[in-house]
This record gives C-alpha cells, structure tokens and sequence, in this order.
C-alpha cells in the first residue's frame, strides 16, 4: 500500500504521542516534530507508511533517548490480555464454529494498537468483534490452505493482542512459525513479548529481521524473507502488514480490525469493520 497525503498528520501525531509517553520536555518534543517535518519533505508518496514508521520512530528513540517508550503499556497490555485467555479459550472450545470464533477473537485483539490511538478496551472489542459480521470474510478459502499446509507462518503484530494470536495457533492445530519485530517500535511485538504472551509454548518464534512497524521486506532478514517464500501458508496480522505486504507477489491472508480511513478505504471497508482477506497470487 502506498502512502497517501492522509497519512502525513498521521505522522505527526504518532510522533507527539510517542513522544509524550517518553518526555514531558516540551522543548525535546518541538526538536522531534521539527525533525520530522524535515524528514517527511523527501519521503515518497510511493512508499509505504510503515517504511516511514520505522525512521519515524528511530527518531523518536533518538531524539528523547528512550529506547522502547511504550514498554510499559506492552507489559500492561499482556497481562491485561492473559486474565482473559481462559475465558476466552472456554468460549472458543464451546462454540459451534471454533476455529472461526478463534478468528474473531484474534482479530478483536487487534484492536491493542499504539499507533492510531493511545487508548484501547480490549473488553469492549472481544464483544463487539464476537458478534460483527465481516465485511470481507475469505473464510472457506482460509480453511482449505489450513488443511492443504504442513505449516503456518503467522506475522504477528501487537503485544498483548500475541495471546490471542495464541488462541488461534492453538485451535489450528499446525506446526506454526510465529514472526514478530526485531527491536522495539511502537507497542508492536518483539521476541520478549511473545515469550511473555507463552507462545513459544504452540509456535517457533522468529524476527523478521526489522523494527518497522509491519512488514518491510526491503528491512527484513534473508532467513525471514527465504522463510516467506516457501511458506505454504501466510498470516498477516493488523494494519501495519496489510500497508507492507498487500502487493507482496504471493498469497497472504490479512486478518484484521480498520482502525483507520484511509486504510479502510484502500482495502474498500468501512473503519470499524472486521477483515478476514486472503490476497491470493
């Protein structure tokens, strides 16, 4: 996905709230916003946003030399998401359809994303994803690469929104290689998190060698891109892959929550509506 002018106050505000979390110094977070006004005058529309991200956000660490300003709020967001594991484990296991409830409640998590808001209810979304219709629902052509596959690579994206990624690891019953961000960036998930959310307990976790928010091959490692090719079964979590791989030239299921217009729009949904799309290549 290319980046629209939209995105360009995105940015802005992404870069103030990170900030924010990281500096009350006005004066640093002024220097912050004046640097990436700067730096945004050579970005290219043709790039994609989470290609900007990831010079956005070293920026950020940086400029008010906080590493990982949203540690805390990832830590949070874990804890927050293993008290309802068990609940939600029972729900998957007792409905009629336990493998597609184990795709809305993956997707619900999605909802545990830094970047478009600083605030999330993580309680509020499981309801409301458990009972939205789809607005794009490749469900049948999901469940036949399920059965077809040996294995699946699955793209995570969050902290905290990692134990519901375990949920559906765990109802797919498949060997699983479970990928998340090489260094902080965002609240997106690192290797630590995942550990802490217990996947290395149904899935092999790996870096794909990047610490921009998504999925920029051009940043990833060579064992993680050889990986992506030759996987027979792609899952792509959130909005920040769907922005780096929906023109990737091979077939990914995006499963997802639009959070925001102008990616709702290129997908051609509504905010708010819930997404299982598989780009088939």
């Amino acid at each position: 996905m290319k980046t629209y002018l939209d995105c360009i106050p995105c940015f802005f505000e992404q870069a103030l709230r990170a900030g924010r979390t990281a500096t009350d110094d006005e004066v640093v977070l002024k220097r912050l916003l004046d640097e990436l006004g700067q730096m945004l005058g050579d970005i290219s529309l043709e790039s994609t946003p989470p290609e900007t991200g990831r010079l956005l956000y070293r920026m950020v660490s940086r400029v008010t030399g906080v590493a990982d300003p949203y540690e805390e709020l990832k830590s949070e967001s874990t804890a927050r998401a293993l008290e309802l594991y068990p609940v939600m484990k029972k729900l998957i296991e007792e409905a009629d359809d336990s493998l597609l409830t184990a795709i809305r409640v993956a997707i619900a998590g999605n909802v545990m994303d830094a970047g478009p808001s600083a605030t999330f209810d993580i309680g509020a979304a499981l309801k409301d994803v458990l009972i939205r219709e789809f607005a794009i629902c490749d469900y049948p052509a999901f469940k036949k690469y399920l059965a077809d596959s040996e294995r699946v690579l699955y793209i995570g994206d969050n902290a905290g929104e990692t134990v519901f990624d375990r949920l559906l690891i765990e109802q797919m019953n498949k060997p699983a290689v479970y990928v998340v961000r090489d260094r902080p960036v965002i609240n997106d998930a690192t290797y630590d998190d995942a550990i802490r959310a217990g996947l290395e307990n149904v899935a092999t976790i790996v870096s794909s060698g990047t610490d921009a928010p998504g999925t920029v091959i051009a940043s990833c490692s060579p064992e993680f891109k050889r990986m992506l090719d030759e996987s027979d079964f792609v899952i792509a979590k959130g909005q920040g892959n769907y922005e780096s791989l929906s023109n990737y030239p091979r077939s990914i299921f995006f499963l997802l929550k639009a959070k925001c217009r102008v990616i709702a729009d290129d997908i051609g949904v509504t905010p708010g509506d819930i997404v299982l799309e598989g780009i088939n290549r």
